[in-house]
Order: structure tokens, then sequence, then C-alpha cells
């Protein structure tokens, strides 16, 4: 399981970016965070063809599929989507990582048992303004 953001465990952080106009202000080669939505594709494509890190969060299945059409190296769901994700993932030969984000260290087991790729606290997560 990977981790993201635990308080043992030393990783690197995501940076939430709302416009292409922030990634300037993102350190270099670092991953962007991306919530899904019609009004950030043109962020996502931007990332996709420059070949940058990406970790998308996604509500549902079809953006699942279209997050991991767009590169992304980890695809971020809520815990009530985990399994499925999962499963689809693997079905399909994702090169993405599964995260899920968590609140509390008591969802590590849980989750773990479900076979997700890993976690992340939100504490991971560095929100960049442009």
């Amino acid at each position: 399981m990977i981790f993201f953001g635990h308080r043992f465990i030393e990783s690197e952080s995501f940076y939430h970016i709302s416009n292409i106009e922030a990634i300037q202000n993102t350190p270099p080669s670092s991953t962007l965070y991306i919530e899904f939505s019609e009004a950030n594709l043109d962020i996502m494509n931007h990332a996709l063809l420059n070949l940058m890190s990406t970790a998308i969060e996604v509500k549902n299945i079809a953006e699942l599929l279209y997050a991991s059409s767009f590169g992304a190296s980890y695809i971020v769901v809520e815990k009530a989507l985990a399994k499925t994700a999962q499963n689809v993932a693997e079905n399909y030969l994702f090169d993405a990582k599964i995260l899920v984000m968590i609140e509390n260290e008591d969802e590590i087991e849980e989750l773990a048992l479900l076979g997700v790729d890993g976690i992340i606290f939100s504490s991971a997560i560095i929100k960049i303004n442009s």
C-alpha cells in the first residue's frame, strides 16, 4: 500500500491547482492534483501533452475511466467507490494507482483488505494559487 501524508512515512506532496497558470507556482517534477470536471479539461490536456504527473480526483466510474485516458498517475476516489474503482483499474490494466482520501488512520486496515493501491491524507495536498 502506498501512503501519502501519513505522519509516520515521508512522501511526496501533491499540488492542487485550479488553472494552467498555477502550474508555474509548483516545484519542478511535482504531481498536480486536479479535480475532474469539464471546467478542468484544459488543465488535464495540458498535463497530458506535457507529460506531467497528475493525481485526478473523481466521483464516479465514468470519471475514473476518463482520468485514466488523461494519463493520470494517481486516481483519487472516496471510500465508497474504492473497491469498484480498484476492480475496474485491475480489469483494464490502468497505469494509474487508485488512492482513497482518508482522514483517520483507523480506515487503513479496511482499505488494505479491499486491496486498494494506496491512501492519501489531506495533509499531502498543497493548494496553489495562480
